[in-house]
C-alpha cells in the first residue's frame, strides 16, 4: 500500500481505488475492544477494501476531537462516539463513505 497524494487514502497496487480508512479510538476496555470487532466484521461482510487502524494513545484520541471512547472514525469523519454500535449501523456507513 502507498499513500495516496500524501493523503491518509492509499492505493492498492496499481489500481485507484481509495482504501477506506476506519480508526477505532479507544484504551483497551471492554466496550471498546467489542467496537473494534464489530468494525472488522462489517468490512469483512461489506467486502468493501478497509484499513482498520486502533488508536489507543490518549493524546491521539484527543487530537481527534473525541472526549469519550468508544469512536470510530471514517475517512475522517467521526461515526460513533460512546457507544457500541450495530454491525447493520457500521456496514450502512461503510456502503456510503465507498460512494
Amino acid at each position: 500500500m502507498i499513500p495516496l497524494f500524501g493523503s491518509k487514502y492509499f492505493m492498492e497496487g496499481n489500481t485507484h481505488e481509495r482504501v477506506m480508512e476506519i480508526e477505532v479510538l479507544g484504551t483497551g476496555c471492554t466496550t471498546c475492544n467489542t467496537v473494534e470487532a464489530i468494525i472488522k466484521e462489517a468490512v469483512a461482510t461489506s467486502g468493501v477494501d478497509a484499513k482498520v487502524t486502533k488508536v489507543s494513545n490518549r493524546m491521539e484520541i484527543a487530537k481527534a476531537g473525541v472526549m469519550m471512547t468508544p469512536a470510530v472514525i471514517v475517512n475522517g469523519q467521526i461515526k460513533l462516539v460512546g457507544k457500541i454500535p450495530d454491525i447493520e449501523e457500521v456496514v450502512e456507513w461503510i456502503k456510503e463513505m465507498k460512494e
